[in-house]
């Protein structure tokens, strides 16, 4: 996947003010936004990677902002019952959803009838690396010896995936990218990532799609081993294993974390709530929690940049959905 970056000089200029005010110890100079709390919808329950890390990143925005941020959980339905409520939200600046990449996939899978394009892109936070990964006692070492064994047990490999969620995908994707044909695996479905854990512990499962969030006690344990990192570079917590690109496997996938407002919102409300969480996100304490404690990387993109990313995610989770049996 080719990554854009870019800058804006507008935004430039309000974060270095931001942060220069909060350096020097000066309070923000008040604006006419925000006049209220901002409502930010968490479409997921409590305590999950996801919504850990967007509570820290407002808490620290909101210095930068001059105003309260209110985070509110609001899971069911896939996730889309928190993003349907934005969608539907007054366009003025006080609800934002603060979600990932199940955006698009709820769509692909035919369980909304909406996507990015449906809300006013604010800004890309984080993103959360994914790789495959098996339990200690299983044979293959590595991600480029999935194929293989594949091959040598045709249609008796167990893969975990949640169905229509980013695992789903992942494999979908994988397997493309490593030439693995999709009739000749299992692909078994559970409700969450901890039944999935549950599983590779049990060692009912060949192969499962973790990250550090959720894989890495075991990892570190030395009772989950992973085969290799969907990165553009190896991660500073595990170090030794490589990327899926050093092995010959052209796949980069991350959970991608943004920020997004119903469609309509005044550019001023956007340009300031990204002016805040890109300040925030220099914080340097902030940025070694969320890459040492949750195993992600700070990617911040905001206006055109984001849109690209955006259109170039889904473009690539639309050709995964093409390999795809959301009713199987």
């Amino acid at each position: 996947m080719t990554h854009t970056s870019f800058a804006l000089p507008r935004w430039k200029t309000l974060a270095a003010a931001a942060a220069a005010a909060t350096a020097l110890g000066v309070a923000p100079a008040a604006a006419e936004f925000p006049e209220r709390e901002i409502q930010m919808i968490i479409p997921f329950g409590p305590g999950g990677a996801t919504d850990i890390i967007f509570r820290l990143i407002a808490t620290e925005a909101e210095q930068h902002l001059g105003g309260t941020i209110v985070p509110v959980n609001m899971a069911g339905a896939g996730a889309t019952r928190g993003s349907r409520h934005v969608l539907e939200a007054a366009p003025d600046g006080y609800t934002v959803l603060a979600s990932h990449d199940t955006i698009a996939l709820s769509q692909l899978a035919g369980m909304v009838d909406y996507s990015y394009d449906a809300f006013e892109p604010v800004a890309l936070l984080t993103q959360t690396i994914n790789m495959p990964a098996t339990h200690a006692d299983h044979p293959v070492q590595s991600a480029d010896e999935i194929a293989a064994y594949v091959a040598e047990n045709p249609g008796r490999v167990r893969f975990g995936m949640i169905p229509t969620s980013t695992d789903h995908f992942f494999w979908a994707q994988f397997f493309d990218a490593a030439g693995i044909d999709m009739d000749d695996v299992r692909l078994v479905g559970y409700s969450d990532t901890g039944e999935q854990v549950a599983a590779m512990l049990a060692q009912e499962l060949d192969f499962a799609m973790f990250n550090l969030p959720s894989g890495g006690s075991h990892f570190e344990a030395g009772t989950f081993r992973p085969l290799g990192v969907a990165h553009v570079e190896r991660l500073d917590a595990i170090p030794d294993v490589p990327t899926l690109n050093e092995m010959g496997i052209a796949l980069e996938h991350a959970t991608s974390r943004g920020l997004f407002y119903p469609a309509g919102t005044p550019q001023e409300a956007i340009d300031a709530l990204a002016a805040a969480f890109g300040a925030a996100l220099e914080n340097e304490e902030l940025r070694a929690r969320i890459e040492n404690e949750f195993g992600s990387v700070v990617r911040f993109l905001a206006g055109d940049g984001y849109v690209a990313f955006l259109e170039e995610n889904k473009a690539g989770l639309a050709a995964a959905a093409e390999n795809i049996d959301f009713e199987g």
